[in-house]
């Protein structure tokens, strides 16, 4: 199988960012009438655009103002500017890429203004932005939407059966599988039967992706 593109998610592909992400969450959703733990708000929210995670918590008992994205991201920018890692393998994977002559992109639910705090603390927004970095917030479709690999296969003239997608979140499998791709599901913390029921080949170590993809 011929690959020329890899498209990555960013929170929890390339950076470790979610526990912080749902740490913030969840004590922004307890002090509005939402209790949740770091562990459950992951449960429920990992892969949802912050549109979606509103809708959703509201459903369930939250009583947010109108303005509480902005409220959210706030807090959550604060904590991550601290510092976030680059997930486990990540460099060296970026570098096999490179030597294969293998182009690569990311797609994310996030907003750039998140990528660039957390990419740019470890020298990977240079690397994404503008080119090769496709944001919901920008181009006003999320996962599991297909429309954000779909846009980032068009821009790099790369056909969906060409496109491998690295993902951890059910709706990003999701959206890479209704997009006609092969999707690699990475399953750092459990046995990713989730994600295999959607179709994914789940993986636990970046390590594994050179030899999945026949490098």
């Amino acid at each position: 199988m011929r690959h020329e593109l890899v498209i990555f998610d960013c929170d929890g592909v390339l950076v470790d960012s979610e526990p912080t992400s749902n740490r913030i969450m969840a004590e922004n959703l307890t002090r509005h009438g939402l209790p949740l733990t770091a562990e459950q708000s992951m449960e429920l929210f990992v892969g949802c655009s912050m549109a979606g995670v509103k809708e959703r918590a509201i459903s369930l008992g939250a009583e947010l103002p109108d303005d509480w994205v902005e409220q959210v991201y706030s807090e959550e920018y604060a904590c991550l500017r601290k510092g976030v890692p680059l997930v486990s393998g990540i460099p060296e994977l970026l570098k096999r890429l490179d030597a294969a002559g293998i182009s690569c992109c990311v797609a994310s639910n996030g907003s750039q203004d998140k990528m660039r705090i957390t990419l740019g603390q470890n020298g990977l927004w240079e690397r994404f932005h503008p080119n090769a970095m496709f944001s919901a917030h920008e181009l006003g479709v999320s996962k599991p939407d297909p429309g954000l690999f779909q846009t980032a296969a068009s821009q790099f003239q790369v056909q969906a059966r060409d496109c491998v997608v690295i993902e951890d979140s059910t709706s990003g499998v999701t959206a890479a599988i209704r997009a006609g791709m092969r999707c690699l599901g990475y399953a750092a913390h459990d046995d990713g039967a989730r994600l295999r029921e959607l179709g994914a080949e789940v993986f636990h170590e970046m390590a594994e992706v050179p030899a999945l993809l026949g490098l």
